[in-house]
């Protein structure tokens, strides 16, 4: 097939430099362009990164030499150069806002990692094996916007994609009424390593800002229906959430504790969680994992050292499951925060658009 070209906007941060370590060798897509502040512009892009490439693996060859565009002065010359950009920008909430839909109305899709388009109602928030019918709401954002092929889709806060793939095949099947979660974030997810965030060493942080907000809200959104051209939100489950910073490098682990309409046996739970996937799978999308919910027996499983990386680092990882004096079962479940929850989410969203003709070739 013929190759997308693509763009990486916000280029030198720590999810921008996930996406080129994924994007490397990716069989579709190929980074024509890497923009981040107006700081970085006109650098070449190992210089501009300088001493803060955060990768356990070394900076690909192929985009140390690309010169890095000003994100924000260069939209138009970088819209005509690429068929849609990844966003992973470090700006405020309206700067965010104001950016992407001036990407989008250059006529550049926009898949982005960032919140600030999250709730707005004609913007699909993406998990791909679990919502992919709402990119249907693309086609009223375009006539809200006067596009043709500009857009933005987003994908959720990376901690949630740890619970929300286990309980959604449950809801379908039993009626989830009640949540409450608590997450153990790693550092990763504030953009930081211990290189640079020393504090987190044989420490523990019990607030992470703005993260149970986004933990009990954006869950409804991906539960939600698209109507008249707008995603509204599910009503149920009731979500209560307790966000905490732990000393880890990747991997966001979630204990939950799940009430139910209709109380399932744990043969049923398992056999749901086993047999779920979705349209990544049925469409065999490159950053697909084989394998979407997968379940430990061992009582000390999963653990993010362990099975944080495995099938690409997409997979969701579930075990510990129990019944609850409170509630009707407890468990934990594991997922990779800048793969499967920021930037390899975002890959597969577009493989996603892509596969579904929601992202066409520049002509």
């Amino acid at each position: 097939m013929e190759k997308y070209n693509v763009g990486v906007i916000g280029a030198t941060g720590m999810v921008g430099q996930r996406f080129l370590t994924i994007l490397e060798n990716h069989p579709w897509f190929d980074v024509k362009v890497l923009a981040a502040s107006g700081r970085s512009a006109g650098k070449p892009y190992a210089e501009a990164v300088g001493d803060r490439w955060a990768m356990k693996t070394p900076m690909p060859e192929k985009f140390k030499d690309i010169i890095v565009k000003d994100a924000e002065t260069d939209v138009d010359e970088i819209a005509k150069e690429v068929d849609f950009v990844f966003c992973a920008v470090n700006l405020s909430k309206d700067e965010t806002k104001a950016l992407e839909q001036k990407y989008a109305l250059a006529e550049c899709p926009v898949m982005s990692n960032n919140s600030a388009n999250r709730f707005t109602d004609d913007v699909p928030m993406i998990i791909p094996e679990i919502n992919a019918d709402h990119a249907k709401v693309i086609e009223a954002q375009r006539k809200r916007l006067g596009t043709k092929r500009g857009f933005i889709s987003v994908k959720s806060n990376c901690s949630l994609q740890s619970y929300v793939p286990a309980l959604y095949p449950l809801d379908k099947a039993f009626g989830v009424k009640d949540v409450l979660v608590c997450t153990y974030q790693a550092i990763s997810g504030a953009g930081k390593t211990f290189e640079r965030w020393p504090e987190m060493i044989d420490n523990v942080n019990p607030y992470i800002g703005g993260e149970e907000e986004k933990s009990e809200k954006e869950p409804l959104k991906i539960w939600g229906e698209v109507k008249d051209g707008k995603i509204v939100p599910a009503a149920r489950p009731n979500f209560t959430a307790q966000c905490l910073r732990v000393p880890v490098t990747d991997g966001h682990m979630a204990a939950v504790f799940v009430r139910f309409e209709n109380k399932p046996t744990k043969e049923q739970v398992l056999a749901c969680w086993k047999n779920f996937s979705g349209r990544p799978q049925a469409l065999d999308l490159p950053m697909a994992p084989k394998q979407f919910i997968n379940y430990y027996e061992e009582n000390d499983m999963p653990q993010t050292k362990l099975c944080r990386d495995l099938d690409k680092g997409m997979a969701i990882h579930t075990g510990r499951l129990r019944e609850d004096t409170q509630y009707d079962y407890k468990f934990v479940c594991l997922s990779h925060n800048t793969l499967r929850g920021a930037a390899g989410g975002a890959v597969l969203m577009a493989e996603l658009l892509c596969a579904e003709g929601y992202i066409d070739h520049k002509e």
